[in-house]
């Protein structure tokens, strides 16, 4: 049970530390550095920790995103910085690169080389499977980052803080 723990607690320093090297690529102010550090690693921790209580990888990217996004209000707001300086940097590891790579792979194989009709089946089966998974993944990031700010509004976030 202890491995799960640790599974899941290095799993989400790496994605703190992606989060970090995004927001250091992205040249954001190094005042932010760690809190953005810190986002990414509480995304990856809430995401991983869904995922290993069974949740889909979209649910769990969706609840991580809330989180960045809702957390992100107030952090803007308390360094007078924009809210992408927080949000985005920590959740770009959360990007679903294995199933696009997977996609794109399959795409490949599907076009370019002679195949039988049974892989040709099994190969539009990984296309559709893998870049749908994909389309989901990136809409319950767009949908868990935006949210917050769509709903609270300019007013509501500026009252977080005062």
């Amino acid at each position: 049970m202890e491995n799960i723990y640790i599974s899941i607690l290095i799993k989400s320093l790496s994605a703190g530390i992606a989060a970090l090297g995004f927001g250091i690529l992205f040249n954001i102010p190094r005042k932010v550095i760690f809190t953005v550090l810190f986002l990414g690693f509480l995304a990856g921790l809430i995401k991983f920790t869904f995922l290993n209580l069974s949740f889909t990888i979209i649910t769990s990217t969706f609840f991580a995103s809330l989180f960045v996004g809702i957390l992100s209000i107030p952090l803007a707001r308390r360094v007078h910085k924009p809210i992408v300086v927080f949000s985005i940097p920590s959740i770009i590891p959360m990007i679903p690169g294995y199933y696009a790579y997977k996609t794109i792979l399959a795409i490949r194989k599907f076009t370019f080389l002679t195949v039988s009709d049974s892989e040709h089946q099994t190969l539009l089966n990984s296309i559709f499977t893998n870049g749908f998974m994909t389309l989901f993944i990136l809409f319950a990031i767009t949908v868990g980052v935006s949210a917050p700010m769509l709903l609270l509004g300019k007013d509501m976030a500026r009252k977080l803080n005062d």
